[in-house]
């Protein structure tokens, strides 16, 4: 196993959005500094990191200079295109590795490689084509969901199928209905050593295909919440996983569904931040850096609110008690834009 990163070493991200800029602010207490790479001239990073790298990902002289400049890799998002990824990792390591981004990019392969190890996803099937639409919906009746099998998120490139056919744009993957009474998620680490260390599930609510709040602890039976940190530590294990990783799962009668995995800090692990004293971003540095990983505990119930398209009102919330706000210094405000997120804490009970 390769020796750990000594303090002042640097660790690139590819990606300048508020997850890179929560991970440059969890790398500065262990002695680490971060250059980011992010082809908008504006982004959160910018301000937190110690060297910021403006250019497109297809810029090949300063991709590779950006990479002579680290001492590790990793990213805040999974759409980093791959030609990128070949020139980093000629120079240097990228944590998490190649085999994770190559399953979450695709929602095809993702569905594949779940149903692989085992686990139970959404009933599914590869549309390329209308004819491909109308078989599938035939199969797996309505209502459905169609998501395109790359670039979607936060809602986008998804469209709900009640009636009508929608036209396919896209190579995508029809998904059919779970009747589902709660979507949780567990956030999971996994170290060069292969050490696993999962943090309790969190129940999600959305609004307009966008998280909305994460509730700790979820609703849960104790059985339940063990079974979900088993699906994560196994998935984890199978891609032999260095890093932190979001897993959703739908709660239904039957048991867990896994809906999706993201190779990365996740959105719902936020309330990591305060409620835990190590967080996932904290969490994920060490990792990349080949440190022990934290044990994961928290010492406080949490609820994390997404501040969408605005930032509210922060005096209000800096008054009140056991609340802590995060903004991630966007300027300016647009629906279904995240800008910050509230994170209140309150006692075990």
């Amino acid at each position: 196993m390769p020796e750990p990163l000594a303090p002042g070493a640097v660790i690139g991200i590819l990606g300048g959005g508020q997850l890179g800029r929560m991970l440059a602010l969890a790398a500065a207490p262990l002695g680490y500094r971060v250059h980011v790479y992010e082809p908008g001239a504006e982004c959160p990073a910018r301000e937190v990191a110690a060297r910021c790298w403006t250019a497109p990902y297809d810029d090949e002289d300063m991709l590779q200079e950006f990479a002579r400049s680290c001492d590790v890799v990793t990213y805040e998002f999974e759409n980093v295109p791959t030609a990128a990824l070949d020139l980093i990792e000629a120079i240097v390591p990228i944590r998490p590795g190649r085999r994770a981004l190559a399953v979450s990019q695709d929602r095809l392969e993702e569905k594949r490689f779940l149903e692989g190890l085992g686990l139970r996803v959404a009933p599914f099937a590869e549309v390329n084509d209308a004819a491909d639409l109308e078989v599938a919906v035939a199969r797996l009746g309505t209502p459905s969901i169609l998501k395109t099998r790359r670039f979607g998120y936060d809602g986008k490139g998804q469209v709900r199928i009640t009636g009508d056919l929608p036209p396919v744009e896209a190579p995508s993957v029809l998904e059919g209905f779970v009747e589902f009474s709660a979507e949780v998620s567990v956030i999971g680490a996994r170290g060069l050593d292969s050490q696993v260390v999962c943090f309790d599930p969190g129940e999600n609510v959305h609004e307009g295909g966008i998280l909305a709040t994460t509730t700790v602890p979820a609703r849960l039976p104790r059985s339940l919440q063990t079974d979900a940190v088993l699906i994560a530590g196994k998935i984890l294990n199978a891609l032999d996983y260095v890093g932190v990783m979001g897993v959703e799962l739908f709660v239904t009668r039957d048991g867990l569904v896994v809906n999706e995995v993201a190779p990365r800090v996740h959105n719902s692990g936020h309330w990591t931040q305060d409620a835990c004293l190590t967080d996932q971003f904290a969490q994920h540095i060490r990792a990349v850096a080949g440190l022990p990983l934290g044990d994961g505990q928290r010492h406080s119930d949490a609820v994390m609110e997404n501040l969408i398209g605005t930032i509210g009102e922060p005096r209000a919330v800096l008054a009140e008690p056991n609340a802590a706000l995060h903004l991630y210094g966007k300027a300016e405000a647009r629906p279904g834009r995240k800008m910050g997120h509230i994170n209140r804490i309150r006692q075990r009970g």
